[in-house]
């Protein structure tokens, strides 16, 4: 081989270095190996599946490239590290390929194992919604079975009957196929026996070919090429992610009505096709592992915890739930050694594991105030300070037993503190269950809030600032619970939020304890408008008209210039001595200072209380005029289109002593500031003024509102 292409793998093995789960460079990995001779892509493969040890297609990949070379012990190996853990239909196939070629020579004994490799792979796909194949595959090879005699014809037809009575009631893509050819199976046996197993089955049938069109519809949008990474929060992935939580919420429907044995099984199912692509997702974990306790299977929860921890060995919320799991049904020895495992070698240990060993110890008091009724909660804390544990267990039950639950949301949500903070497992769980059920029927969360989500445990083991994951899972865990919210709801891209902070952790309760407030404020987009680059600075005084729609939102009528209603009431609430300083202003020629400088440096200037602006002019005057338009204020006309371009019928002055000339002018629409006489305002006389110096920005500023209102303040372009 050519020093070239030995460079290649190492400059592809660097790529992956830098960006372990950098999914280009693996596609390239995986594209050199398949042209290099198999003893020198074998290190290649093992180094993709150690990276993505769920990645069906590159398990077939390196299978196939020692099945082509007859390495039979390599590949049995490879196939029993890969198939229980890629339930997908193109790598079992190509094990039954594997299997009937080894066994083709072997006469009976041969097709023995061939029908076992059958039964072995449906036992574990068959579920699959694209198995359709393998059915048939398997009911051919059993019809081209041997048969000395009649007794050995009938066993091989009643094998085949099962098969078909199977392949009918499962949802897959070949279903009506397989129907049909079973009719024609029955009845080219006997008519008469055909007519009457034909009427059984046909419900059942129907059953099932309804079911497959309900689930295609969620199958269909499932990636499955995608490689199983860390969430990063893309939109593609947080897609996914919605996909398959809507299936596996279907599947726990039991849309066919079929036993509790055959619907675990295919639940079961969907959860390990969900992890090869979900591999590194910890909520994925939790709910199967829960799933299997909810259903009895405590083993089977262990077993999944077990294998979450190989998977995420880093994670320290699943470590906590491991242990709740263990402490739960009694095993304390082994929930004390995943305790002792958080704790490791001392070296590397975090803070929080150390207070979780005896976290009742050290976890702070009730201290989150709740909006009603104010004295239940301060009595709770009053009661928190003696430690008297059993009364304010009392307290809470009294008072959720006489408040709506409309109004209890608060107390719940210290309840469960508590009970977080001072009670043991069975009273934290059997609290938080009674508070998702009751606030369930009141709208602050939704039905899907019954079922126990991860972001419980990151609350159980959360002490002050000290979190039990990253601050990428708690943004990660955030935004999931905003989508699973809208998980019902058709999302476009642009819908899906992005980025760190852009979900309200207040509301997922993963910030309860942070003295950090998370709450977002969006702007109100309903009534923005396309900018109109005909419009000019200075110019745009909005007609009278708009004034009656916007005196429901105050700071659009100051911003508009339709009211001075709102624009009084901030002048009111204004101090005096400010006043007296807006009201001394000067008009400015030329470019304008920066106000927040001037206003910080007057704040730290010996400004008297009392009002100090000149004779004759006095704040009733200063608010007695219109209200300011938004050119008035910044020069920007981006809160209203205007229809007739640069030019409008101003705003009547509705002040006394208007000059003869704007009445003559009132209905030229043609007329503009220029034309217009000098206000006795202050300000708008310096905004004129501004206006007239010639100046084109659309995007001047509006720092002096913090003057006049909080919300104000910053630009408005």
């Amino acid at each position: 081989m050519s020093s070239t292409t030995t460079d290649k793998p190492m400059d592809s093995d660097n790529v992956i270095v830098d960006d372990k789960y950098n999914i280009e460079a693996a596609e390239i990995l995986a594209n050199e190996a398949q042209h290099l001779p198999i003893t020198e892509a074998a290190p290649l493969y093992e180094q993709l599946l150690t990276l993505f040890p769920t990645a069906a297609k590159y398990w077939k990949q390196y299978v196939e490239a020692h099945m082509a070379v007859n390495n039979d012990d390599a590949t049995k190996q490879l196939f029993s590290r890969c198939l229980l853990n890629c339930l997908q239909i193109p790598l079992w196939r190509c094990y039954i390929r594997f299997i009937r070629k080894v066994n083709e020579k072997k006469g009976i004994e041969g097709q023995e194992e061939t029908r076992k490799a059958f039964d072995f792979m449906l036992s574990y796909l068959g579920a699959d919604i694209a198995s359709g194949p393998v059915w048939m595959e398997y009911i051919t090879f059993l019809k081209t079975l041997p048969a000395q005699n009649t007794q050995e014809e009938s066993q091989r037809m009643t094998a085949v009957r099962k098969v078909y009575q199977k392949a009918i009631v499962t949802p897959t893509h070949h279903i009506e196929q397989l129907w049909k050819d079973y009719e024609n199976f029955e009845n080219s046996v006997s008519r008469q026996l055909a007519k009457g197993l034909l009427s059984e089955y046909q419900p059942k049938y129907n059953s099932a070919r309804a079911v497959y069109r309900e689930r295609k519809k969620y199958v269909d949008e499932i990636d499955w090429n995608m490689l199983a990474v860390p969430p990063s929060g893309s939109y593609k992935e947080e897609l996914q992610w919605m996909v398959w939580k809507r299936l596996l919420a279907f599947e726990k429907g039991n849309p066919q009505r079929i036993d509790s044995a055959s619907s675990n099984k295919r639940i079961i199912f969907t959860y390990e096709q969900c992890l090869m692509y979900l591999y590194h997702y910890p909520d994925i974990w939790y709910d199967y592992a829960t799933w299997h306790a909810k259903t009895g299977s405590i083993d089977a929860a262990v077993k999944v915890f077990q294998r979450a921890l190989k998977a995420l060995p880093d994670s320290e919320m699943l470590r906590y739930a491991y242990a709740e799991l263990e402490e739960s049904r009694g095993a304390i020895q082994s929930a004390k050694k995943i305790y002792e495992s958080l704790l490791g070698d001392g070296v590397n240990t975090t803070a929080l594991a150390h207070i979780q060993v005896a976290h009742n110890v050290f976890e702070a008091g009730l201290k989150r105030f709740m909006h009603e009724p104010v004295y239940i909660l301060e009595y709770a804390d009053f009661l928190t300070r003696l430690n008297d544990d059993r009364n304010i267990r009392a307290l809470f039950e009294r008072a959720l037993s006489s408040l709506p639950p409309e109004e209890s949301v608060e107390v719940w949500k210290r309840f469960t503190h508590f009970e977080q903070t001072y009670g043991d497992l069975a009273s934290m769980l059997k609290v938080e269950q009674r508070r998702k059920e009751a606030l369930s029927r009141t709208g602050e969360e939704g039905p899907s809030a019954l079922e126990g989500s991860l972001q419980d445990v990151v609350s159980r083991y959360t002490f002050m600032d000290l979190w039990p994951c990253s601050s990428n899972d708690l943004d990660h865990l955030a935004r999931q619970e905003w989508l699973a919210k809208n998980i019902n709801k058709k999302m476009e891209k642009s819908a899906l939020p992005n980025g760190p902070g852009s979900v309200d952790k207040v509301s997922t309760g993963l910030m309860s304890n942070s003295n950090v407030s998370a709450k977002v404020v969006y702007p109100d987009i309903s009534k923005m408008v396309i900018y109109d680059p005909r419009q000019k600075s200075g110019m745009e005084i909005l007609p009278s008209t708009t004034a009656s729609s916007n005196l429901s939102n105050p700071i659009v009528s100051i911003v508009g210039g339709g009211t001075t209603n709102a624009f009084d009431e901030i002048l009111k609430a204004t101090p005096p001595a400010l006043v007296a300083f807006l009201a001394s202003l000067p008009a400015v020629e030329g470019p304008s200072p920066d106000v927040d400088i001037v206003l910080s440096i007057c704040l730290q200037s010996d400004i008297p209380a009392g009002y100090t602006g000149k004779s004759g002019t006095s704040p009733a005057q200063l608010s007695g005029g219109p209200a300011p338009s938004l050119s008035d204020v910044s020069g920007s006309s981006k809160a209203h289109p205007i229809l007739s371009g640069s030019s409008f019928k101003p705003t009547r002055d509705r002040q006394s002593g208007k000059r003869k000339d704007l009445d003559r002018q009132e209905d030229d629409e043609t007329v503009t500031v220029q034309s217009q006489p000098l206000p006795r305002d202050v300000f708008r006389i310096r905004q004129i003024q501004k206006a007239r110096g010639g100046t084109t920005s659309q995007t001047g500023s509006a720092s002096y509102g913090s003057a006049l209102s909080g919300d104000l303040s910053g630009s408005t372009g």
